[in-house]
């Protein structure tokens, strides 16, 4: 009797459904998960989403911390109360941290951390991304060099200063949802409901933990920082639009940020996902050619160290709170969602780019 009543604990109960759902995740084939979860329980969660906070004026996410807060202010007053000695008193505790850790981990997966087991993009695509040589890097970032320059060139009034702020697009999360689902509805992919690009204030709230955007699977909402300059917000509210829709590879979301950026009707949007791009590119070359990467920036037009320049300025205004301890973090949950190369899984954009490239060139 009393194993029994261990057994059905409810605190043991979430504990089991949370090493439940992180096994299944583990082991489920990634053509099932693409199948019977991103395809098809996936759409009724989008659904449910678009019910529940569509409509509202501000971001979810602050419900749930105050729902958050509610629940720990409960937990300490009924902690205190508690009469029994201090060791039981401390056992009961720490399994109901380890139950709440459990239905964190099941509500998660279930909501959507599955879907980092679907099927790849490329795959769907038709591409095959092959890792670069330094070699091989310094030609994707001529081709990126040439593309925002003419990206750039075709701006109205675009000169040596800054591009304007008006050229940014009316009503930017319509317009980036709309990009976005127009793109992925041509390759077959459902976008049920209302994804929504929130932005959370106040302004560096993000930035100050290196991070522009974060997606909250417990609200279905992608959450931007506002302390973007505006050449990088319609470029994160597609990366965070792209989380909502099912792709938990960061790789894959800049790359769905690239293609709904350039395109795009709008020029604007065209110079912007060309220059996140080139950075990345530029970035990355930098890393291994440092010298010859110094040339190639002097090289570059007036106008456009004009534009890198006010985003290094504005991201310069909110400087990082333990960067260390961040990228561990960070690293450490992607590994647990099998993505083994980490904080780099971002810069995987350049070669799925890269071979979106030589697929466009075949084809042509």
């Amino acid at each position: 009797m009393h194993w029994k009543k261990i057994l059905f604990n409810k605190k043991f109960i979430w504990i089991l459904l949370g090493l439940l759902t992180m096994t299944l995740s583990s082991i489920m084939p990634p053509g099932f998960v693409e199948q019977y979860y991103s395809r098809t329980i996936f759409i009724g969660i989008r659904w449910m989403f678009t019910g529940l906070n569509s409509w509202l004026p501000f971001a979810s996410v602050y419900l749930l911390f105050f729902i958050l807060l509610g629940w720990l202010f409960f937990s300490l007053k009924e902690f205190f109360k508690n009469k029994t000695k201090w060791p039981r008193r401390l056992l009961s505790s720490s399994l109901s941290l380890l139950a709440f850790a459990g239905g964190v981990i099941f509500f998660f997966q279930i909501l959507w951390g599955f879907n980092y087991g679907r099927e790849p993009l490329e795959n769907s695509l038709g591409i095959s991304p092959e890792p670069l040589t330094a070699d091989e890097l310094r030609i994707e970032l001529d081709a990126a060099t040439t593309e925002v320059l003419r990206m750039r060139a075709m701006l109205p009034g675009a000169g040596d200063s800054v591009v304007p702020e008006e050229l940014v697009p009316y009503n930017l999360e319509d317009k980036m949802r709309g990009e976005l689902t127009r793109f992925l509805n041509s390759r077959d992919y459902p976008t049920p409901g209302k994804v929504r690009g929130r932005l959370l204030w106040p302004k560096g709230m993000l930035l100050r933990i290196s991070t522009a955007g974060v997606y909250i699977p417990f609200t279905g909402e992608g959450n931007i920082d506002p302390g973007l300059h505006y050449l990088q917000l319609p470029f994160v509210m597609v990366h965070e639009m792209s989380h909502a829709y099912g792709f938990g590879d960061e790789g894959t979301c800049n790359f769905l940020a690239y293609l709904a950026c350039t395109q795009s009707d709008d020029v604007f949007l065209n110079y912007v996902g060309s220059l996140y791009y080139w950075r990345y590119v530029a970035a990355e070359y930098r890393f291994f050619r440092p010298e010859d990467y110094l040339e190639l920036y002097e090289a570059l037009p007036a106008g456009m160290k004009s534009d890198i320049a006010a985003i290094r300025r504005e991201m310069e205004k909110y400087p990082d709170i333990l960067p260390a301890v961040r990228d561990a973090a960070y690293t450490a949950y992607l590994h647990a969602q099998g993505i083994h190369e980490g904080l780099k899984n971002y810069d995987r954009v350049v070669i799925l780019v890269a071979a979106w490239r030589r697929g466009m060139k075949d084809q042509g």
